[in-house]
């Protein structure tokens, strides 16, 4: 899952760069071998599968990704997700933006750290084919002053994944509790999202996907999105797209590239 936008360059403090440089280094793991399983990938798009990534596995998310118009007139982040299942039906994820940059309508810019957020995870099996998934947990207030809010928030998200053929559909429906407590805006808001990807060709998936949120008191946002990933290894997912708003009150585009990586087995 991800998001965007700027006019002048992010001014990244040094002391976020340790994760960035953290997973650089983890680039010393071995080769994948054959009887090793393969990435799972849930960016680029904001709905997630209802899988979770290999048992016993860390696997790592992170991208870039850049957006112009909506509620800033340019906005920059460096989101990340961090997985890890017990079990073919349960695990955890911990992610967010290791540093945002946004620059409001004034031109007046705020950078920092993002928020981090914990989600457990739980599948439900139908079949080969079919299967549900329930995501769980709070968006921490770990931000920098003036990027969060300053509150928690809690989330939950209800997806539904089936298999067409070749082709892969995935919806979520979520509901955010928000902490903040602004005069003339309610404290639910809801999110909504359909993707649809397909392997073209060997190692190349596309996808396409439907998004948007409401919250009373607020316009409701919508957006296209339209991505391509490429499977460099089983473990190692790039992927790129972007993203056109469907009415003023989302970004007017969002461009974004990333990676997936299954790193090795901790359990």
């Amino acid at each position: 899952m991800q998001y965007p936008h700027p006019s002048k360059p992010m001014a990244i403090n040094p002391m976020n760069l340790t994760p960035i440089l953290g997973i650089g280094l983890l680039a010393c793991v071995p080769p994948a071998q054959a009887d090793e399983p393969s990435a799972t990938p849930y960016r680029p798009t904001i709905s997630n599968p209802a899988e979770l990534s290999a048992p016993g596995w860390l696997e790592v998310e992170f991208g870039a990704a850049r957006a112009k118009g909506g509620q800033n007139q340019w906005q920059n982040n460096l989101p990340y997700t961090l997985k890890y299942a017990f079990s073919p039906d349960f695990g955890i994820l911990l992610g967010g933006d290791l540093h945002a940059s946004q620059t409001d309508w004034s031109g007046q810019e705020t950078s920092g750290r993002g928020d981090n957020t914990l989600l457990f995870k739980h599948r439900f099996g139908v079949d080969e084919r079919n299967a549900f998934g329930l995501e769980w947990g709070a968006k921490l207030p770990s931000a920098a002053a003036g990027v969060g809010s300053g509150q928690a928030d809690y989330i939950v998200n209800g997806i539904y994944s089936v298999d067409i053929g070749e082709t892969r559909i995935d919806t979520n429906l979520g509901a955010t509790r928000i902490g903040l407590e602004q005069v003339g805006l309610g404290r639910d808001q809801y999110s909504w999202a359909t993707a649809v990807s397909r392997e073209v060709v060997p190692r190349w998936t596309l996808a396409g996907e439907l998004s948007g949120t409401a919250r009373r008191g607020m316009t409701p946002t919508a957006q296209f999105l339209a991505a391509a990933s490429y499977a460099v290894s089983n473990r190692l997912v790039l992927d790129g797209g972007a993203a056109a708003g469907l009415n003023r009150a989302t970004p007017d585009w969002t461009v974004f590239a990333g990676l997936t990586w299954l790193v090795g087995k901790i359990h």
